[in-house]
C-alpha cells in the first residue's frame, strides 16, 4: 500500500499547487506523510457530514474541491465546526487534501467534467491560462453541441444530467432561442461574462449567478443575446469527484497500488428545499 506521500505526490502532478490561485488554500491540511492509504474518499466539501462517511468507509484520506479554510485561523477547537472536522479526521488517522483553483483549470479539470456531464463537445478553454503552450488549461470551458437545442432543452438536459438539487436550473433569456454553442464554468461564474461576451457563445451555464451582474449583462443585448443557465454551485462541481477518482484508479493500478477509490454522493448543497412561484400575474410581484 502507497504511503499518503507517495499519493499526494501523485495528486500534485493533476493539480500542481502553484497552479492556484493566490487567494485560494490548496494542498494538504491534515495528515502523516508516512500513514499508508488503503481507501480514498472524494467529495466537493469538507464538512462534518462527509468526514463521517470517510470515518465509516475506513479511508485513509479525503479530497475534496473546497478549502476547509480559506482565510487563515488561529483555532482548530473542537467548540467550532470546522475544529471538529480537523478534530475527528486526526482521531481516525485520516488526511485532508485540497484541490480548488488549481483542479479549475486543470486540463482536464473541473469545467471539463460539467462539460462532460452534460454531453457537450469542450473546443477550448474559456479564460486560457498563458503559461500553457498547448492552449488547453484554463478557467471555464466553451464547448460545442452535437445537434442544437432550444434553451429550455439545454436546461432540461442540465436538469436530468446534473445531480439533483433544490434550486435545479434557472434561466435568463429566451426559453425557445437555439444554442449551437455554450461556455460552461463550475462554481461561481458571474465574474466571467466578458469572456463569455468574447466567445461569441449561445448559452452560458454556471452557478451563483447573482441579480445586479445578470441583469446587466442581459440588458446589453447589442453585444450579448445570449442566455444564462444558472444550477446549484455543488452540482455543477459534483462531477469533478468522478473525473477525479477515476484519474486517481488509473495512478493507482499504474503503480500497482491497488486503491480502492470512492465519491461521496451525499448532498452537501446548502439548500433544501424549493417552493415554486404561483402567482399567474404577469407582473409577478405583490402589491
Amino acid at each position: 500500500m502507497p504511503r499518503l506521500s507517495e499519493v499526494i505526490a501523485a495528486l500534485e502532478t493533476l493539480w500542481p499547487a502553484e497552479r492556484a490561485e493566490s487567494w485560494d488554500a490548496v494542498g494538504t491540511v491534515v495528515g502523516d506523510p508516512d500513514q499508508e492509504v488503503t481507501r480514498v474518499l472524494f467529495a466537493v466539501d469538507p464538512v462534518q457530514e462527509i468526514v463521517d462517511e470517510a470515518v465509516k468507509l475506513g479511508a485513509g484520506l479525503l479530497v475534496t474541491h473546497h478549502p476547509l479554510y480559506l482565510r487563515g485561523t488561529t483555532t482548530v477547537a473542537a467548540t467550532h465546526f470546522k475544529g471538529r472536522v480537523v478534530h475527528t479526521l486526526i482521531k481516525h488517522d485520516i488526511a485532508l487534501h485540497v484541490a480548488h483553483t488549481n483542479a479549475d483549470t486543470a486540463d482536464p479539470g473541473v469545467s471539463d467534467a460539467l462539460a462532460g456531464a452534460l454531453d457537450l463537445r469542450v473546443t477550448g478553454p474559456l479564460v486560457p491560462d498563458p503559461t500553457d503552450p498547448e492552449g488547453r488549461r484554463g478557467l471555464g470551458r466553451v464547448c460545442a453541441l452535437d445537434h442544437p437545442l432550444t434553451v429550455r432543452e439545454l436546461a432540461a438536459r442540465a436538469a436530468e444530467r446534473l445531480p439533483a438539487t433544490a434550486q435545479g436550473i434557472r434561466v435568463a433569456g429566451d426559453p425557445e432561442a437555439l444554442v449551437r454553442t455554450v461556455a460552461v464554468s463550475g462554481g461561481s461564474g458571474d465574474s466571467l461574462f466578458d469572456h463569455v461576451r468574447a466567445a461569441g457563445v449561445d448559452a452560458f451555464l454556471t452557478a451563483d449567478l447573482r441579480h445586479h451582474p445578470a441583469a446587466e449583462f442581459l440588458a446589453d443585448r447589442a453585444h450579448s443575446p445570449l442566455a444564462l443557465l444558472d444550477a446549484a454551485h455543488w452540482a455543477t462541481e459534483w462531477p469533478w469527484c468522478e473525473l477525479a477518482a477515476s484519474q486517481l484508479d488509473e495512478i493507482s493500478d499504474r503503480h500497482g497500488w491497488d486503491l480502492r477509490v470512492h465519491v461521496s454522493k451525499t448532498v452537501t448543497d446548502p439548500w433544501t428545499a424549493h417552493a415554486a412561484s404561483t402567482t399567474s400575474d404577469p407582473l409577478g410581484a405583490p402589491n
